[in-house]
């Protein structure tokens, strides 16, 4: 910056504004490497990354809870009222789970209609109550309320000598039976 400072005031500026877009442009394309376009959460690459670096943590003994959630039977809720009535849905959605998780939680977007929330630091009792207050929540919203929206997870968590694959798949099985089980419920395996 002491370099800056010999140069002419016009060229100073010139180079401050240029070192202002560049690190404009770092920013936007951290937002596009690391962000679902639709609903901006986070995108299921950037959720592997965290996860894998919390899964380290939990083999330390920290708690680790994994939350898988869907809209219940969404395919109906688009062919009825539309792509773009579904998109409103997956972004209210989106700003719910926000809303019901904290800061240091990592939501993201799974796929189609699934998300993804990561409780570090958190036993499987609280992350039960999570899970539970989306649910209801999504079940209580008027906005949901008006185009029959309810939504089923799983809910899993770290075991002592666990796999990264063995709890996917166990917050997986937990979604599959919630939802054989009539939907609009939470499974913990």
């Amino acid at each position: 910056m002491n370099k800056l400072k010999a140069l002419k005031p016009n060229i100073r500026k010139k180079i401050q504004n240029l070192l202002e877009d560049v690190n404009q442009s770092i920013d936007t394309l951290y937002e596009i490497a690391t962000r679902d376009e639709k609903t901006g959460l986070y995108n299921y690459s950037f959720f592997k990354s965290v996860f894998a670096m919390e899964f380290e943590k939990a083999k330390r003994g920290r708690p680790l809870s994994l939350l898988i959630i869907d809209i219940d039977h969404f395919k109906k809720i688009n062919d009825t009222y539309g792509h773009f009535t579904g998109d409103k849905i997956l972004k209210k959605l989106a700003e719910m789970l926000i809303n019901q998780t904290r800061k240091s939680d990592i939501v993201a977007r799974f796929g189609g209609e699934e998300f993804l929330i990561l409780l570090p630091n958190t036993i499987i009792l609280k992350a039960h109550k999570v899970a539970e207050r989306i649910r209801n929540a999504v079940e209580r919203k008027s906005f949901m309320k008006k185009y029959n929206v309810t939504v089923s997870g799983g809910l899993t968590y770290y075991k002592k000598n666990d796999k990264m694959q063995k709890m996917k798949e166990r917050v997986d099985k937990a979604l599959y039976k919630a939802k054989e089980g009539g939907r609009n419920d939470i499974e913990l395996l």
